[in-house]
């Protein structure tokens, strides 16, 4: 499978990227930004909560303790004295009677969970310190802190945290939909009000309705690109209507010259064989014109056609030309298959379609085969390659097997274009075994 290039990859890459409307970016942006700040201020919050609260627990343990160990130091008959601290002091000797859960404690501090007689489970701060009694025996005292009720703060701390970042998420998003709607609006009027002059075909200017800030600025510019397209619009209907008019004149001489010689009877077969050939020649440059000025006016010419007529007229013109070249040229098929358009419409799209196959073709036959909705003109040409199927309708391409004929590859280019003005199909596929299948079905 063939690779894309990195610049392919790139402006797919950006087309991914802008294809998302507007005011969604707006909106995300906001959601974005009071979801990370909100977050981050939470993470924050409940970091510098934690750390001091510990700190605080931590110092307080720590003079707790040093305070047990200095009291057993000097005045070990004297019980202990404590506030809010439950404490205990054993020596290695009797060591074997504290809770394992606490013997075990190196001295410092010690985040320690167990379940208290009732069945709950608490949390406790210990604070263990070595120390050395006046008859020089070591002992070792430790200061235990009750915990849960600041646990069970931080908890709800953190959900009430957890419920303030989606609160001013939601607030951010809606705030987002607010300035996008405003922000938005402006840009949308301007949306309809182009889609409103493109449908009636207006020009009128869209700057003097916004203000004088980026909306008004695109507005401007867009005033200055639809005169300009206007402009180029006018001459080249200006050149098409020129053009035609000027070509239909030396035409028309021709036709009459053609017509006055075909009535001499002294000439002969030979020349009378030109004089037909000259005729269908200028037939067909008029039929190319009159639809080539149908499509550079967007516009669908009336009439009604006979496919088959039209196909054993171009066969014909086609038989002239051949040259010698071993191909036959036939028709096929039931006639009566009638089109919804101008003959002239008719002839240009089959004569290109006859006219490729006709020149790919250099021995054989290319068959003209009619159908109850379409035509089929199948040679038996050189076929047709994977590249050229996908190009074939590329205006100015040139197959792989056009060599040094001529032509500037926009036969095909016209046969769309025709389909599109008229509701046709056009396909060009393979043949079964070596050739081309061109189909044009009428809508």
């Amino acid at each position: 499978m063939a690779t894309a290039s990195p610049s392919a990859q790139r402006r797919a890459g950006i087309r991914t990227r802008y294809r998302r409307r507007l005011r969604s970016r707006i909106i995300l942006g906001f959601v974005l930004l009071g979801f990370s700040l909100t977050a981050m201020f939470a993470v924050a919050t409940l970091w510098l909560r934690d750390r001091l609260e510990s700190q605080l627990v931590e110092r307080t343990l720590e003079r707790e303790v040093r305070n047990l160990v200095d009291q057993v130091e000097t005045n070990p008959d004297l019980p202990p004295y404590f506030l809010i601290f439950d404490a205990r002091t054993w020596s290695d000797d009797n060591a074997r009677k504290i809770d394992p859960t606490y013997r075990d404690l190196a001295p410092g501090l010690h985040n320690v969970r167990q379940q208290a007689p009732d069945g709950q489970w608490r949390d406790y701060k210990v604070a263990v310190r070595r120390g050395t009694s006046p008859d020089g025996k070591p002992f070792t005292s430790l200061v235990r802190y009750d915990v849960t009720g600041a646990a069970e703060n931080a908890n709800k701390l953190r959900h009430s945290i957890i419920g303030a970042v989606l609160l001013f998420t939601l607030v951010s998003f809606l705030i987002g939909w607010w300035s996008a709607s405003r922000v938005m609006s402006p840009v949308l009027e301007l949306a309809k009000r182009l889609k409103r002059s493109g449908r009636a075909g207006l020009t009128e200017p869209l700057a003097n309705d916004f203000a004088d800030d980026e909306v008004g600025q695109l507005a401007a510019a867009l005033d200055d690109y639809s005169a300009r397209l206007t402009q180029v619009v006018q001459r080249d209907r200006e050149f098409n209507a020129d053009v035609s008019h000027e070509l239909r004149t030396p035409l028309a001489v021709i036709r009459g010259a053609i017509e006055l010689l075909l009535t001499r009877p002294d000439i002969d077969e030979k020349t009378r064989s030109r004089l037909l050939r000259i005729q269908r020649a200028e037939q067909q440059c008029t039929d190319l014109i009159s639809a080539l000025l149908l499509l550079s006016r967007g516009e669908r010419g009336q009439g009604t056609t006979d496919v088959a007529k039209v196909s054993e007229q171009l066969l014909d013109a086609h038989r002239a030309q051949l040259g010698g070249k071993p191909v036959q040229l036939r028709i096929e098929g039931e006639r009566g298959l009638t089109a919804d358009a101008p003959e002239a419409a008719v002839t240009v799209a089959l004569n290109n379609l006859i006219g490729n196959a006709v020149k790919y073709t250099a021995d054989g036959e290319v068959v003209v085969r009619l159908h109850p909705h379409s035509v089929e003109v199948i040679d038996s040409g050189p076929g047709l390659s994977p590249e050229d199927a996908a190009r074939l309708f590329e205006r100015g391409y040139r197959g792989t097997h056009a060599g040094h004929s001529q032509g500037g590859g926009i036969g095909l280019s016209i046969v769309r274009r025709l389909c599109e003005l008229y509701g046709w199909d056009v396909q060009v596929k393979p043949g079964a075994q070596r050739g081309v299948v061109a189909t044009l079905t009428f809508g």
